[in-house]
């Protein structure tokens, strides 16, 4: 069966083995007229085969290197060199079954997530008993039970026991964090998909379905990746037109001087150009298999080509250089001669349930306060989020509005701006009209991002920038602790487009997490998303998808393109170089031309297996981010001293 299915997949490789059988066959039975025949007419169909794909890419503009594997079939064929013309052929038709079989073994890390990718859900029924389901019938709320070492389906809040007790359990969580040591997790804690169960059989609440849940999200992408074909034509087009150039000068020059024909075909017998067409694409492939076992799912070939070339890094802030989690400092509720016109709990449950509306970072942290503080939300009758400002929200009655500053001034009276330090930004709350009062919160700088953009700066990307829509003073003081000198704050989604498009030297990379970075990763030269938890927008526009919460990975990614790309060319010139000595050779008469032609095999495993290199690491590449997060925390000490000065400026919550 796996034979059937290779001489399906590469019916063009079946056929020339075939004749270059039969036609040794003839050839050492007596048969050597039909010997030629034969294989002079099977190398006619080769031709007039290749001829076609050479005009369609013609016809697109690009330049058709086949050429001169086309030229060297005929030329062999018409000085009575057959048997050299079908290892010709083997070698041109061959070529996409070894750069599949390289393929293959570079997709391996890729398609190891798809493998191991659950199908079944355990449902409880009504009665207490269990169904198995397909994912797709799982719904928001469903009770499921998650076996010993079954990989949890969907995303969920861990429940209980088998007993209906609360629980402590162990997970792993490497395929999604990288994490290697197993985690603990409690009732009541998120536990995302893809994550493997540990020795315990435990109840999960669904809180999203199949499709919405973080695996099937990363599975979504790592499908796209492994699906992708290297587009290549870039790369090999700068060294085409001049390679067979030099290959017809050499092949016409052996003929002219020996006065020979068989000399211009023993010379491009050895001149054909499979390096130029194999050996990128098999490197590519190999770095983005790298990569993704990094946590780094690169989209396409094309791609990892960029990433080793950028020279430019934009960097959002809120969910990318820092946590994107916001820790809740302080309720401050609207006074009047020092008297609290509403309770702080009051106005931390109104904020939290109006903020179950909405989408952003800063959300998420004022409803965890609020239920972490025993207080119940409620549901909205009426709620409307408005991008890049805030949420609106009718709650038991009262209208409530929370967000930016300039947004709640919009819509209520007696607003009061706070006095905030460094870092810290502040979320305003209206009532029924009235201002209510300021939410405080505080995001901090991730643990490696001063010595991820160290680690960039080494790697040859000079220009590195924070792009963000919260305010100058909360922005700058991130930035210097990242030790960030270029900073553009209080940015609309067009504005950090426009900036990202004017940025000078690219290519540029741009980082981001939301769904407002969703634009401006669309136009970056490569656009990274921070997908472990960032929108299904951004991950969905983005080049580039970090599926572990690190931002340590955007170095990373920089690294396998810079590596990927040298390799790449290492083997392309590896393969010109060596295709120049044998052509100089042959231009003597040395090498005949089924030699040639052998040779000429041995010269395309060289190159591919030198690409498959990209699917390791090189002496340079990072290694162990605990090194950066350790030289991080000692850079944040030095200047950390700076967070206590009060700041006279005045921040806002950052909705962009």
């Amino acid at each position: 069966m796996k034979i059937l299915g290779i001489v399906r997949s590469h019916p063009w490789v079946t056929a020339t083995l075939l004749v270059l059988a039969a036609t040794l066959v003839f050839e050492f039975s007596g048969g050597e007229e039909t010997a030629r025949r034969l294989a002079s007419l099977y190398g006619i169909i080769v031709v007039l085969w290749v001829s076609v794909g050479m005009v369609k890419d013609l016809l697109r503009g690009h330049w058709g290197i086949d050429i001169l594997a086309v030229t060297a079939i005929l030329s062999t064929i018409l000085v009575s060199e057959y048997l050299a013309a079908l290892v010709v052929c083997l070698m041109l038709t061959g070529g996409e079954a070894l750069e599949d079989a390289a393929a293959g073994r570079a997709k391996k890390s890729l398609s190891a997530l798809l493998e191991r990718a659950p199908r079944l859900a355990h449902r409880f029924l009504p009665n207490g008993g269990t169904e198995d389901v397909p994912l797709e019938r799982i719904a928001i709320g469903d009770r499921l039970l998650v076996r010993p070492a079954e990989i949890v389906p969907v995303d969920g809040i861990l429940s209980t026991d088998l007993e209906g007790d609360a629980v402590e359990a162990t997970f792993d969580e490497s395929s999604l964090t990288g994490e290697s040591l197993p985690v603990s997790r409690r009732t009541g804690e998120e536990i995302l998909s893809g994550t493997l169960n540990g020795p315990q059989a435990v109840t999960l609440e669904a809180k999203a379905t199949s499709e919405d849940s973080q695996y099937a999200r990363i599975l979504s992408l790592v499908r796209e990746a492994s699906e992708s074909r290297a587009p290549m034509v870039r790369l090999a087009d700068r060294y085409a037109v001049p390679f067979t150039a030099v290959a017809y000068l050499i092949g016409a020059l052996a003929w002219w001087f020996s006065g020979d024909p068989v000399r211009f075909a023993e010379v491009l017998v050895v001149a054909t150009p499979c390096p130029l067409l194999i050996a990128a694409p098999v490197a590519f492939l190999g770095g983005m298999s790298r990569a993704a076992k990094n946590g780094v799912i690169v989209k396409s070939g094309g791609i990892i080509e960029t990433l080793g070339t950028v020279r430019t890094a934009a960097f959002d802030k809120t969910g990318t250089l820092t946590y994107g989690r916001p820790e809740l400092l302080a309720v401050r509720p609207a006074g009047a001669d020092g008297s609290a016109l509403i309770e702080p709990d009051e106005l931390l449950r109104l904020t939290g349930s109006a903020e179950q509306y909405s989408t952003h970072a800063l959300a998420d942290s004022i409803r965890a306060a609020a239920v972490n503080r025993g207080l119940e939300l409620v549901p909205a009758s009426e709620a409307r989020e408005e991008a890049t400002n805030g949420v609106s929200a009718v709650l038991e009655g009262h209208r409530v509005i929370v967000g930016k500053a300039a947004y709640v001034r919009e819509h209520t009276t007696g607003i009061e701006i706070a006095d905030l330090r460094p870092g810290e930004s502040a979320v305003y709350v209206g009532v029924d009209g009235v201002f209510a009062g300021t939410l405080i919160l505080s995001d901090r700088l991730r643990a490696n991002a001063a010595a991820t953009l160290a680690e960039l700066d080494r790697l040859g990307v000079r220009n590195r920038m924070i792009l963000t829509g919260d305010a100058e003073a909360t922005a700058r003081h991130i930035a210097a602790q990242a030790r960030i000198t270029d900073v553009e704050a209080e940015l609309l989604p067009e504005d950090k487009v426009r900036l990202v498009r004017e940025a000078r030297p690219g290519p540029v990379m741009m980082v981001g997490d939301g769904v407002n970075d969703a634009p401006v990763l669309a136009v970056a030269d490569v656009g990274i998303a921070m997908g472990a938890r960032g929108s299904t927008a951004a991950t969905e526009t983005a080049d580039v998808v970090i599926v572990r919460d690190d931002i340590s990975r955007a170095a990373v990614a920089v690294s396998v393109g810079r590596r990927t790309l040298r390799v790449a060319e290492e083997s392309i010139w590896a393969g010109i170089t060596l295709s120049l000595v044998l052509m100089v050779i042959a231009a003597f008469g040395v090498i005949p031309a089924i030699v040639g032609a052998l040779l000429q095999e041995a010269v395309d495993i060289v190159a591919i297996v030198n690409s498959l290199r990209a699917m390791g690491g090189g002496r340079n590449e990072i290694r162990d981010f605990g090194a950066l997060q350790d030289r991080s925390d000692e850079a944040r000490t030095e200047i950390g001293a700076a967070a206590t000065e009060p700041s006279a400026q005045n921040e806002t919550d950052d909705r962009i």
